[in-house]
């Protein structure tokens, strides 16, 4: 067997589940801050030193082998050790150091983290944040991300770590004058009769549920002449008299406080829908991501609590 990776190995090890995890070099060639051939070139010395194929490569695709597969599970468990014995032996003291990718939903993002980082890369300089939006489910390996903010009502057995920050929910509003020219419905089952716009994507069921602070329900689909996946887009489409639109609070709380849109139906709301933080399935968390998760827990959890209370049913 050859040896020349033994003070590389785990480098190489690294490599080879970016590029499983990713799908391909480049993409893990980007995660680690590698050129392409860098990365494919890891990867085959660790062939080369194991003296197996572990991938199967064509132009469109990389496929594991068998050998590769019980190959890449075994690396994960090494350098969960590997990750674990550095960190006991650094201390829990130790500054936070390297790259931390973060994602998160546009609209939250905006109103919640956004406000954050600031403070939060000048209290760790040794971190380097990489911040992206998306409105679906994340794929955290795939996408190289430590932690994901998601927002659901409930979460389907995906694999990976979640922590619950705490709850929201969505309110109807629509602009002052969309009310004036086509009245303010006064029972839910009124909504029928009004231009409903509609957020779809997988983590908003189609329909729109509603319940309010005595535990009535109402269900129904909403009909309108338009449908968008982030509720940025809806929400400028109602300050422009659109329609009546069921958004999350922090997307229309600015709105609704300034004036420029009002609540219907201000008893009802959605039922809750749970914030959680989203980390790779692993049982070590590192300092960055651990500091990281502390720092929402400690600002984003009260701000979720006190913007709750500011639409509480004795306002409405």
């Amino acid at each position: 067997m050859s040896r020349n990776l033994e003070s590389g190995v785990i480098h190489a090890m690294r490599a080879f589940l970016r590029v499983v995890d990713s799908g391909s070099f480049t993409a893990a060639g980007e995660q680690m801050e590698l050129t392409t051939a860098q990365v494919s070139r890891l990867v085959a010395d660790l062939e080369r030193r194991l003296g197996a194929k572990l991938l199967q490569r064509t132009t469109r695709s990389r496929v594991l082998t068998d050998i590769g597969r019980d190959y890449a599970a075994r690396c994960r468990e090494i350098l969960t050790l590997v990750e674990e014995a550095e960190a006991s032996a650094a201390g829990a003291t130790a500054k936070p150091q390297g790259r931390l990718r973060l994602q998160c939903m546009a609209s939250f993002g905006q109103h919640y983290v956004a406000p954050l980082l600031a403070d939060f890369c000048a209290h760790y300089p040794g971190l380097n944040v990489n911040y992206s939006t998306s409105q679906y489910f994340p794929d955290l390996l795939a996408d190289g991300v430590d932690v994901s903010l998601y927002l659901a009502e409930s979460l389907t057995d995906s694999g990976l770590t979640a922590r619950r920050l705490g709850t929201t929910f969505s309110l109807l509003c629509a602009s002052p004058d969309y009310v004036r020219q086509r009245g303010l419905p006064v029972f839910p089952a009124d909504l029928d009769g009004h231009d409903c716009l509609r957020v779809v994507n997988p983590s908003v069921s189609p329909d729109w549920r509603l319940t309010d602070h005595q535990g009535n329900s109402y269900s129904f689909t909403p009909q309108g002449s338009l449908v968008a996946d982030t509720p940025e887009l809806l929400l400028e489409m109602a300050t422009r008299g659109a329609g009546v639109t069921l958004l999350p609070l922090f997307s229309v709380i600015d709105a609704i406080q300034a004036g420029r849109l009002i609540r219907v139906l201000p008893r009802w709301r959605s039922p809750d829908i749970g914030v959680f933080a989203l980390l790779p399935s692993r049982s070590f968390v590192d300092a960055k991501t651990r500091v990281w998760l502390k720092w929402i827990e400690q600002h984003i959890s009260p701000r979720l609590q006190a913007d709750a209370a500011y639409f509480s049913p004795a306002d409405a």
